[in-house]
């Protein structure tokens, strides 16, 4: 793990508000359903690194997690 337990915690927490404000500017026609997946893909990814749960790159060069 990249980062405490504790901070994962909050991270987590924050990150659900987030996707909620994505999806909410989602449904009011603000954002393409494009844009907020990606917002939301790549966030995600970050949460994950921070667990050591993601390598970025990984997938193309082979590394299997």
């Amino acid at each position: 793990m990249k980062a405490s337990s504790e901070f994962i915690k909050q991270l987590e927490l924050l990150f659900e508000q987030y996707e909620k404000e994505v999806l909410e500017k989602q449904q009011d026609g603000i954002l393409e359903e494009k844009t907020a997946k990606t917002y939301l893909l790549h966030s995600n990814n970050f949460v994950r690194w921070c667990r050591n749960d993601f390598v970025p790159g990984a997938r193309k060069a082979g590394i299997r997690k």
